[in-house]
């Protein structure tokens, strides 16, 4: 890699992009963190860029591959993933942003993106876990508003408290998915 971008510089690239095919750095993050905790995604770059890989440049690349290598050796160390949102999700005094534009709404955008990013990749295939995982992603699936025809889901994002809880519960909801889909447990 003749001209490797520096961590800010790939966050810069991705959040001044005007491409359709290219998330945000909050949203790639979840993407990038879907990938890492979940079913295998063979083609994770491919649905990353939305089957566009071949216009981005090579530097971008092995960036984003950088950072999900990252994210995974946060999680084999039994480190929490450090989520780019919440630092006032735990403060009463402060209101929490869960409009469509915030932060949390776009990193669960991109972690539902990875979640349903192939068929082949089915989170909920195996019977014995399939429950575990429909709660451990349900903060992602209503944040993400992607199931808003839902009623109660709809109805479970109109609920300031309910969403509050939930957004505190992503960062634990992330490393026990981790161990679900990566111990023999």
């Amino acid at each position: 890699m003749s001209n490797p971008l520096s961590f800010d510089e790939l966050l810069d690239y991705l959040d001044n992009q005007e491409s359709q095919f290219v998330l945000d750095s909050v949203a790639a993050h979840g993407f990038l963190t879907a990938t890492v905790i979940g079913r295998p995604l063979p083609n994770w770059m491919d649905a990353l860029f939305e089957g566009h890989v071949s216009e981005i440049p090579d530097n971008v690349i092995d960036g984003i591959k950088r950072w999900r290598d990252s994210i995974m050796a946060e999680l084999k160390n039994e480190t929490p993933i450090e989520l780019p949102f919440g630092e006032d999700a735990g403060d009463e005094e402060v209101a929490v942003d869960f409009s469509d534009e915030s932060d949390i709404v776009a990193w669960s955008i991109g972690f539902v993106d990875a979640m349903y990013g192939d068929e082949a990749s089915d989170w909920f295939e195996d019977e014995e876990t399939a429950e575990d995982v429909a709660v451990l992603t349900l903060p992602m699936i209503v944040l993400s508003g992607i199931d808003d025809e839902d009623p109660e889901l709809a109805e479970m994002r109109k609920d300031e408290d309910k969403l509050v809880q939930m957004a505190n519960s992503i960062e634990g909801n992330l490393t026990e998915l981790f161990l679900l889909f990566h111990t023999n447990d």
